[in-house]
């Protein structure tokens, strides 16, 4: 039906909000970064390039490539570490180890469905409380189906996509609004995926594609509105990744078809995200926004 005359009067009247681009000025949040100290000596120099400051929150905290992502981010400095997971439980022994191996350190582990927007928002402000800040978010939370798209059901269709993708805008929206708050520059690094760029071969995944998909444009539509307030906002896109997720006996045909389709001819190993990661959040990547690694051996070029 057509509006009426007051909701048509409302509609061609309305203000759209605008978003607000930085001025970039040395008293702005995007201003250029100080130089590095004079007084360093080379490797010096090369340990703060590549040192991440402050207090970081990885989500999907208990999987296996967050917690090397995690052991990264402490071996460049970061003081505080809040693994976010729906069941830290799982992996309560490599937490425990990254405490002991890194004793200076804080490390926390919190019980977070990130689809819920008030448990997101709450363990967020209970994580700047206890560690003081929160400077780094990286978005590890997934899930991943392999359904033909004629018998994919609305259910997991939802699932997938709220997981992947509402999820990590929750975590990066919470997150956004304490660096906000804070009035301190901040680094988001959402996990996207090759299959947010193509579509993978054999198995049939059209709900994660798409949930990575979406990823890739949050990350610049954020990038983009969030930038004034100095955070950064960028993803890394693996490719296939040597994890417990792609092992056993039936993904052995799957897995000989990744590895024959790509110009490496193997699947990557979990470490070779870290350095992706640590370039992101670290000075290094400074001036790095809205921008897309992808880290698959070179998968997509075909």
């Amino acid at each position: 039906m057509p509006p009426n005359g007051t909701d048509r009067d409302a509609l061609v009247n309305r203000q759209l909000p605008e978003m607000e681009l930085s001025d970039g000025t040395a008293a702005s949040l995007t201003g250029p970064p100080p130089p590095i100290p004079h007084y360093l000596n080379p490797e010096g120099r090369a340990r703060y390039r590549f040192g991440v400051e402050g207090n970081a929150i990885v989500t999907g905290g208990a999987g296996t490539l967050a917690l090397e992502g995690a052991r990264a981010l402490l071996e460049h400095g970061v003081s505080g570490l809040a693994l976010f997971d729906i069941n830290p439980a799982h992996a309560e022994a490599a937490i425990a180890a990254l405490q002991d191996d890194f004793p200076d350190a804080n490390v926390i582990a919190k019980k977070v469905n990130v689809t819920d927007a008030d448990n997101v928002n709450a363990a967020v402000r209970e994580t700047a409380e206890e560690l003081g800040s929160v400077d780094v978010l990286c978005c590890f939370a997934g899930v991943v189906g392999c359904t033909h798209a004629i018998d994919m059901s609305p259910e997991e269709w939802r699932r997938v996509l709220e997981i992947n993708t509402t999820g990590s805008f929750l975590c990066a929206q919470a997150a956004a609004r304490q660096m906000i708050e804070q009035k301190s520059k901040g680094s988001i690094v959402f996990i996207a995926s090759m299959s947010g760029h193509r579509v993978n071969y054999p198995q049939p995944q059209v709900a994660y594609n798409v949930s990575k998909a979406s990823l890739l444009h949050l990350k610049n539509c954020l990038a983009a509105e969030w930038a004034r307030h100095g955070i950064r906002v960028n993803t890394i896109s693996p490719g296939y990744m040597d994890t417990i997720l792609n092992e056993g006996a039936g993904l052995e045909r799957a897995r000989n078809s990744w590895a024959s389709r790509n110009p490496m001819g193997r699947m990557g190993l979990p470490e070779e995200l870290t350095g992706p990661l640590i370039l992101l959040t670290s000075h290094a990547g400074s001036y790095i926004n809205g921008a897309d690694i992808l880290v698959d051996g070179g998968a997509v070029v075909f």
